[in-house]
């Protein structure tokens, strides 16, 4: 959780710069340094919390269940879209169906259904540290916590990768080098598989001729870029833009495959990985942030810079949920 308001807080402020001007502004490696003190994050954090104090809010002796766990969320999504604190510039499509969860409406309508923004998997890095739970358990809910404002398939299925690529790293399930692979064959055996009691008749409302059809879309697309970032992998390039080889990460499939060619390129050195993201031409926060994640989920706390702790913004509450989880 603090790998992930590292890489948001570092990327803040390179977001919407050109390479040319963000090595003008940082040197050609990016920023070094949390900026501010406290060091702001954006919406990315913000909504991570609201999924992991969502997922913290449900009884600890009751099974997770998307009967439990939907109005729990919804309510830490409204709460959040009313929170002073919403000044990040948030993403449209996270603000327009949280709005429409706001006035009451059932989530299968307010989601907005044709969009796979990056903000489906930017905040599902909690349910991937979440112990305990069964693989129907982890997946339907990296899921439906995506399904609420983005109801498009790839959505849904970077949403899960993201997940599982932090619970295999936390766990030493898998290593970094075997991680592209492992997601991979994911994306295969997971391609039809529709999880109807976490996303009910979401199908239906994106036009598909079956719940197979519509979630196969969202896994194909998502192994298309884990193609990229494995050719990206033979020859990486650690001075280059990685946004230029696996894309700019406006979207959830390639904001998944561009943090994780950042992480890759310096498996050991999670400074210098969202350093890489918040040096790139695209969505520089969101990827750094996920960066960080899959940093921090692999090499633990005492690999960052022991400082940056004190000077994060919310870092009691990220705190609070890493006590809860470690």
């Amino acid at each position: 959780m603090f790998g992930l308001a590292y890489g948001d807080a570092l990327g803040k402020d390179t977001e919407f710069l050109d390479m040319r001007r963000i090595a003008e502004r940082y040197g050609p490696d990016g920023p070094r340094e949390l900026p501010g003190d406290p060091a702001l994050v954006t919406d990315d954090t913000q909504m991570g919390l609201a999924v992991g104090e969502g997922l913290l809010d449900a009884p600890g002796d009751a099974s997770l269940t998307p009967e439990l766990i939907e109005p729990l969320w919804r309510r830490r999504f409204i709460d959040w879209a009313r929170s002073p604190d919403n000044n990040r510039a948030p993403g449209n499509t996270c603000m327009r169906a949280i709005g429409g969860l706001a006035e009451g409406h059932p989530w299968v309508e307010a989601t907005v259904h044709d969009s796979k923004g990056c903000g489906a998997n930017m905040r599902v890095t909690p349910v991937g540290l979440v112990p305990g739970l069964t693989d129907e358990q982890r997946s339907g809910a990296a899921q439906l916590q995506a399904a609420l404002t983005h109801g498009h398939p790839t959505g849904l299925a970077a949403s899960e990768l993201t997940a599982y690529a932090v619970w295999w790293l936390r766990r030493d399930l898998v290593t970094p080098k075997e991680l592209p692979s492992a997601l991979r064959e994911r994306c295969r055996v997971r391609r039809t598989v529709y999880h109807e009691r976490w996303l009910g008749e979401l199908w239906r409302r994106a036009g598909a001729d079956s719940p197979e059809e519509f979630i196969a879309r969202g896994w194909d697309e998502c192994l298309d870029a884990l193609d990229r970032l494995e050719a990206a992998l033979r020859a990486p390039d650690p001075a280059a833009d990685p946004c230029a080889a696996t894309g700019e990460g406006w979207v959830a499939e390639e904001a998944l495959a561009t943090a994780l060619l950042c992480f890759l390129m310096f498996p050991d050195d999670p400074v210098a990985a969202i350093r890489r993201g918040a040096a790139s031409s695209g969505d520089s926060d969101s990827i750094a942030c996920l960066a960080g994640a899959f940093a921090g989920a692999h090499l633990g706390m005492d690999a960052w810079p022991a400082e940056w702790a004190e000077r994060i913004e919310y870092a009691d509450r990220l705190a609070r949920l890493g006590r809860a989880w470690d």
